[in-house]
């Protein structure tokens, strides 16, 4: 979503960069152009009027201006701002000792709800949660049944009352959650296409008929400035404990992100970075604020490494990396375990510095169906000629591509590039004595 911030945020202080010693009235100028790509993000003009003033009064200290590299300094301090601006330090769900844990999910129609209840309840129970999904939008045509199939697709129980009061029906959900088991009741309620008081008084009624629930506001980034304005009317008209981002991964510019915390007071907890259920990862500040200005996110890379890829299949490829028996079956279910971590753009950018190169990379070099197409062709060998390529003649050659539905050349590509990599690795592991993580993505 901040490929356009990140890009002018990053030629802004590439300028500075050049300019050796900085002067204030060079610091001064780098923020005005700080200040316009927040802006042009669409950022609340209040929360940019308050981040560069607090930037300025840092940036033009002393210390920065005589310092070694003024401009690495003035990076860290807007790092640090950006940051403070998203709410410092990362906030989950409270759990309440009384189980079940309630989770009031709100917001206006099309925001993602339903579909962030599901996502909501996966990332639960792999938590260790035995999340119970409640039905209470009788309003909306096939609500229920939207949830019913988002929950059987994460393997979570739904329970529904169908027509009724959503009072009655999140009451009726608590009292089963507690009699079955479930430690945390995800509740879906209604929304309008608009903020209206009858909406705030049933959403207000929910909430005090399960005593103190956590209410979570799902809004949707891709709405920009209407987002942040949505979050502070249901803010004043109903205690909010977090909010939750959708689309995080769209092509919008951002500001939702950088304005609703400081805004409504609220903390943003999880965010939706795409449309797959498992695309919901919790909000973490510093980790937001260093992938807007193109530093990557390593934390989230390794940690998305450690969810996809089975530990013990790690354990296996490395010593076959350290004994350099790595085959075209190894380089398959290496490209598998990478792909599982999410789309190719989203996992590069968390790479450190190549958020800058992305442009450059260009979107035909990140189409997953080349990584289909690599597969198929790698399934369309014997098992000898995946263990060991070198037996593959002209004539293995035409089958196999035949049997991929690509052209002989496309299998020779993919050929090189397994044995660059190949080569790659045993530089990496000359002498058996480097350690190889979990994780190596090559690039043509």
């Amino acid at each position: 979503m901040f490929e356009t911030l990140t890009e002018r945020l990053h030629r802004t202080f590439r300028e500075l960069s050049g300019r050796g010693k900085l002067r204030e009235k060079d610091i001064r100028s780098g923020l005005k152009d700080v200040q316009m790509a927040l802006l042009e993000a669409d950022v609340n003009y209040g929360v940019v009027k308050d981040f560069v003033k607090q930037v300025q009064a840092e940036a033009l200290g002393e210390d920065i201006l005589d310092g070694l590299n003024p401009t690495q300094q003035l990076v860290k301090i807007v790092h640090d701002q950006l940051v403070e601006l998203l709410g410092a330090e990362h906030s989950e769900i409270e759990f309440t000792d009384d189980s079940p844990t309630v989770v009031l999910l709100c917001g206006l129609q099309g925001s993602g709800k339903t579909t962030t209840a599901g996502k909501l309840a996966l990332r639960l129970a792999g938590d260790g949660h035995r999340p119970l999904l409640c039905a209470t939008d009788v309003y909306r045509p096939a609500a229920i049944d939207q949830l019913k199939q988002v929950g059987e697709a994460v393997d979570a129980e739904v329970f529904t009352l169908g027509e009724g009061e959503p009072v009655r029906i999140t009451e009726a959900a608590v009292s089963h959650a507690k009699s079955n088991g479930h430690d945390v009741v995800i509740v879906d309620t209604a929304g309008r296409l608009h903020i209206d008081r009858e909406m705030m008084e049933e959403l207000a009624a929910q909430a005090e008929a399960v005593g103190d629930p956590e209410v979570l506001l799902v809004v949707d980034a891709m709405t920009g400035q209407e987002a942040v304005n949505v979050a502070e009317q249901f803010q004043q008209a109903l205690e909010l404990d977090g909010l939750i981002l959708t689309k995080l991964d769209g092509d919008a510019r951002g500001g939702a992100a950088l304005s609703a915390r400081a805004v409504t007071g609220r903390p943003i907890k999880y965010v939706g970075v795409g449309e797959k259920l498992d695309a919901l990862e919790i909000f973490h500040p510093d980790r937001m604020a260093s992938r807007i200005l193109g530093m990557g996110d390593v934390l989230t890379l390794v940690e998305k490494a450690q969810q996809a890829v089975d530990q013990e299949e790690a354990r296996k490829l490395q010593e076959r990396l350290l004994t350099a028996r790595f085959d075209l079956e190894d380089f398959r279910d290496h490209l598998r375990n990478v792909r599982k971590m999410g789309p190719m753009d989203q996992i590069l950018k968390m790479i450190p510095g190549m958020a800058q190169q992305m442009p450059q990379i260009g979107a035909a070099d990140l189409d997953e169906r080349e990584f289909d197409q690599i597969e198929a062709i790698i399934n369309s060998m014997t098992p000898e000629e995946r263990r060991d390529p070198g037996v593959l003649n002209a004539s293995r050659k035409r089958r196999i591509a035949r049997g991929s539905g690509v052209a002989v050349q496309d299998v020779n590509i993919m050929l090189k590039e397994f044995r660059e990599l190949s080569k790659m690795m045993k530089q990496l592991t000359g002498g058996g004595s480097a350690r190889i993580g979990n994780l190596q993505i090559g690039m043509r």
